[in-house]
């Protein structure tokens, strides 16, 4: 292929010489060159080349100024310009790999040799310097080509190792990537939650096989092209459907993260529990790129607390009857004792059997209020001072026990409108915990005020006070601080979730500050006049 445009250049020279300049085929250095062209055509086919030193296909360009030189002055006087044709094989030698500086030094001199050879071989006659140095511009444009040839020739050679260096870059790269993608899908597809990527227009680009299998199961019987809007999607009553914008994936396009959203998933009948959380994916410039939504089946974890809660609700009612009877039994036989003036231990025994039943009793009212979720309110008329010596009466002998004085700081009157007995209740637990975690004894001091239209209450104790972490957690269901604990304080945890409850139940709230070694202070604030709606 190297030697085709010479071969192809040469071939159209002598047709248009045939056509026009017959004379130059009479002429047998010109025929001469045309055979030694075609016999170095024929070789340069002939031979695998291949199989020789790799260098040695040189002999074919060099044999081509041959040629060239015996047609350009065969044709002397006829033909002008033949000399043109060195550039063919100077320029095969400066492509080529072998050496560019020997290529340059050939390209010079084997043109000077093929201009200069009339005058070699003495068949010029007499030569002078004219004569010389006339045909110099033949090689010295050959050395030009075969320089600017070589030059580019290992430019383009240096472009080609960058290119070749990046595409094993690129390709690298790309196994790499391959390699992470298929880790990453065994991973997604080994955890036992949904994972669904989708990009900025919500389409889904990547789902894991849970997902997969959960999106056939929300989906109605022969849908094609499924949509977030034809899931089979419900709130926490399993019958309303959820809203479209609701929907997982109409939230996260929203651009907000989110987390613990609670749905029912696939057909009435046959439903999963579904916890939802969704992350906003983000591109370079802080935009919108997408979101990972996580769905986890938490089913069974529904159906096990729905049946905590069943079993706690049915074991405290069963309680709380004979629990009852026996605080009545122990109230008419002390009354009986205190009658009859018995005397020794019989009495004592009676009171701490009745303190016991009290406890076990609020225990068990404890235990149904967190059972059944929610508080029911008999709210009229009250007196919070009045609830408030009530409890601390309540509380007296438990604190004297514990070495804890009690101190009333309240008004004498505090009207407003609640629920006494639910008042009460959060009355109690506060300060049975104040006594309780005040083991070295101190002082527990209730307070109370009106702020505006709100009634406000305080219990504060000097007692073992908790920590920053315990007082975010304080209002958790069967929460107890790692101190009570360790101090082997009896307790279950319920208390301070039920007053919260009770608390925002009346549409008020409750607060709790504390140090650490220093003490406690719980208060409340409530609506006292009129809630709307009541």
């Amino acid at each position: 292929m190297s030697q085709a445009p010479l071969v192809v250049v040469v071939a159209l020279i002598c047709a248009v010489a045939a056509w026009q300049l017959p004379e130059v085929f009479q002429r047998r250095e010109f025929v001469a060159g045309l055979v030694t062209l075609a016999v170095v055509t024929a070789v340069c086919i002939a031979l695998p080349w291949n199989r020789f030193w790799y260098p040695s296909y040189w002999i074919i360009p060099l044999l081509d100024f041959v040629a060239i030189a015996q047609l350009q002055h065969g044709s002397a006087g006829i033909l002008t310009g033949l000399s043109l044709l060195h550039v063919f094989p100077v320029f095969w030698m400066s492509w080529s790999r072998v050496s560019p500086p020997a290529a340059r030094y050939l390209s010079f001199f084997c043109p000077l040799l093929s201009v200069w050879h009339p005058f070699i071989l003495g068949m010029s006659g007499p030569v002078s310097g004219a004569d010389l140095s006339a045909p110099l511009l033949v090689p010295l444009v050959s050395l030009g080509v075969a320089i600017t040839v070589s030059v580019l020739r290992e430019d383009i050679r240096s472009q080609r190792e960058t290119l070749e260096n990046k595409d094993r870059l690129l390709e690298a790269a790309l196994a790499e990537s391959k390699r992470q993608s298929r880790q990453l899908d065994g991973v997604l597809n080994a955890i036992n939650v949904g994972v669904l990527l989708v990009d900025e227009d919500g389409v889904p680009r990547h789902m894991n096989r849970r997902q997969r299998m959960l999106q056939e199961r929300a989906l109605p019987p022969g849908t094609v092209h499924p949509h977030e809007r034809d899931l089979f999607l419900y709130t926490v009553d399993r019958t309303t459907p959820v809203p479209l914008e609701q929907r997982p994936v109409a939230r996260a396009l929203r651009g907000a993260d989110f987390s613990d959203l609670q749905l029912w998933l696939g057909p009435p009948g046959s439903q999963m529990a579904m916890n939802v959380s969704g992350a906003v994916l983000r591109n370079d410039d802080g935009g919108f790129n997408g979101a990972v939504i996580v769905f986890a089946d938490v089913t069974a974890m529904v159906g096990a607390l729905a049946a905590k809660d069943d079993f706690v609700a049915s074991v405290s009612h069963e309680l709380r009857t004979p629990l009852t009877s026996i605080m009545g039994y122990l109230d008419l036989a002390l009354d009986e004792a205190e009658e009859t003036g018995l005397q020794g231990s019989i009495p004592g025994s009676l009171r701490v059997a009745l303190r016991n039943s009290e406890r076990l009793l609020r225990l068990v009212s404890d235990l149904l209020t967190a059972a059944s979720g929610t508080v029911q309110l008999e709210s009229r008329p009250m007196c919070l001072a009045e609830i408030i010596r009530t409890s601390l009466r309540a509380a007296g002998t438990r604190a004297r026990e514990a070495g804890v004085d009690l101190v009333n700081d309240a008004p004498a009157e505090l009207p407003m409108f609640a629920d006494p007995h639910r008042i009460a209740q959060v009355l109690d637990n506060l300060l049975s915990n104040a006594v309780k975690y005040s083991p070295d004894g101190g002082t527990v001091t209730v307070s109370a005020w009106r702020e505006g239209d709100r009634a406000v209450f305080r219990v504060a104790d000097t007692g073992m006070g908790m920590s920053a972490d315990d007082v975010h957690d304080v209002f958790e269901k069967f929460f107890r601080t790692g101190t009570v604990r360790q101090a082997g304080i009896p307790g279950v945890g319920l208390g301070m979730a039920i007053s919260k409850d009770i608390a925002e139940a009346h549409g008020g709230s409750i607060r709790v500050e504390s140090t650490l070694g220093r003490g406690t202070s719980f208060t409340v604030e409530l609506p006292a006049g009129v809630p709307a709606g009541v």
